[in-house]
């Protein structure tokens, strides 16, 4: 049987994966290096291994063949060609939601063992939804840019690409479509996270659209949050920082594509003891480095592979870079502090210890539940120099 070969493929793989560089990029390699597998193969075996992380802790008491069947009928929605072979009974039910399909394996149970640092997570989010939602691959979402819907709209449908319309500007589009040959990513569109899309909407509570100010992206890494924000403020006079020069170069690259030309850019490391800002800004903007707990549905390997302890370094490391950052703030000025983590040490905590040592007053915090609607889930807050 063709899925025994699969399965033994994926077997081996995962004994040889150690988590230490994206499981995408391992797999492109491996396969690079396996020229026998058709595509048809690398999609059966590759879904076979995600699947297998998107159960992160649970069943840990099953053999890894066990378990890559239980992760393949658990996260799919649509038949799937090894199950149809070794569980048929299991490929008549796919389309159940994920929770029964547990009830259906007598399994309920395991779901709280899927994500295992409950105690870490912010009492914001929901625990069972949050854990189900490892189950379901996330959307595709892109950002429409202003003055590009009926554009983007019309190439989609000549392109028959089915989406949904998520708001005014935020489409959703299935994993794995191919949108490059079909729309100018960053000129049109931008590949953007639905969350991601709604860190700024508190700011917009105390900032008009039309408002001149100066602002500066701490941590801008590739800029897809600067973008937003000269997309949401076109007056804005952005300055975009982050640690590394090639993360710089991407991000210079995007903005040609994205007409951005009037900006500041250049390598600092805000997270130093004594780093102090030449400038002073009406706004900054601080995208923290983070655990990414509130990804991990798109990178499942994530949570497989995740060590509690990090949930500390990443919280002193946020609490150096924000307390920095912050004091780059002018009187008056507005500090946005953003994760994409779910635990509560990455968040809550960042807010309360900017509370009590950088004089910022918090206006506002939210969580940006994704998990309910196939996204990620982010955290911001919006503090203010008074």
């Amino acid at each position: 049987m063709r899925s025994y070969s699969y399965i033994n493929s994926a077997k081996s793989i995962l004994e040889q994966y150690n988590g230490e560089i994206p499981l995408a990029v391992w797999l492109k390699s491996y396969f690079a290096a396996n020229k026998k597998y058709g595509s048809k193969d690398r999609k059966q075996i590759a879904h076979l291994c995600y699947s297998y992380y998107r159960l992160g802790h649970a069943f840990k008491h099953h053999s890894i063949e066990e378990r890559l069947l239980l992760g393949v009928f658990l996260s799919s929605q649509n038949p799937v060609f090894v199950l149809q072979e070794l569980r048929p009974e299991w490929n008549e039910q796919i389309q159940r939601s994920p929770k029964e399909k547990l009830e259906l394996v007598q399994t309920s149970d395991e779901l709280n063992k899927i994500f295992p640092w409950q105690q870490q997570l912010s009492s914001d989010i929901e625990v069972d939804a949050f854990a189900t939602s490892f189950l379901i691959q996330p959307d595709v979402y892109l950002r429409i840019r202003p003055g590009k819907k009926s554009l983007v709209e019309q190439q989609l449908s000549n392109a028959q690409i089915p989406y949904q319309l998520k708001g005014e500007n935020c489409i959703a589009v299935e994993s794995g479509v191919k949108l490059e040959d079909v729309i100018a990513i960053d000129k049109d569109v931008v590949i953007q996270d639905y969350s991601s899309q709604q860190v700024l909407t508190n700011l917009q509570n105390h900032l008009i659209t039309k408002q001149k100010f100066t602002a500066w992206d701490c941590c801008a890494a590739s800029g897809g949050k600067s973008i937003l924000l000269k997309d949401t403020y076109p007056n804005a006079e952005l300055t975009a920082t982050d640690i590394r020069e090639s993360i710089l170069i991407n991000l210079r690259s995007r903005f040609r594509q994205a007409g951005i030309t009037q900006f500041n850019s250049y390598v600092a490391d805000v997270s130093s003891n004594g780093f102090k800002s030449a400038t002073s800004f009406d706004v900054v903007l601080c995208d923290a480095p983070c655990s990414g707990s509130g990804t991990w549905s798109r990178t499942p390997e994530q949570l497989y592979f995740f060590e509690e302890e990090k949930i500390h370094y990443y919280s002193d490391l946020q609490k150096r870079i924000a307390l920095n950052a912050s004091k780059a703030v002018k009187r008056g000025g507005y500090f946005v502090y953003i994760t994409c983590s779910v635990f509560k040490e990455e968040n809550e905590a960042v807010v309360d210890f900017l509370q009590e040592k950088s004089g910022l007053q918090l206006l506002n915090s939210t969580y940006h539940r994704g998990y309910q609607q196939k996204a990620d889930t982010l955290f911001s807050a919006v503090f203010q120099l008074r």
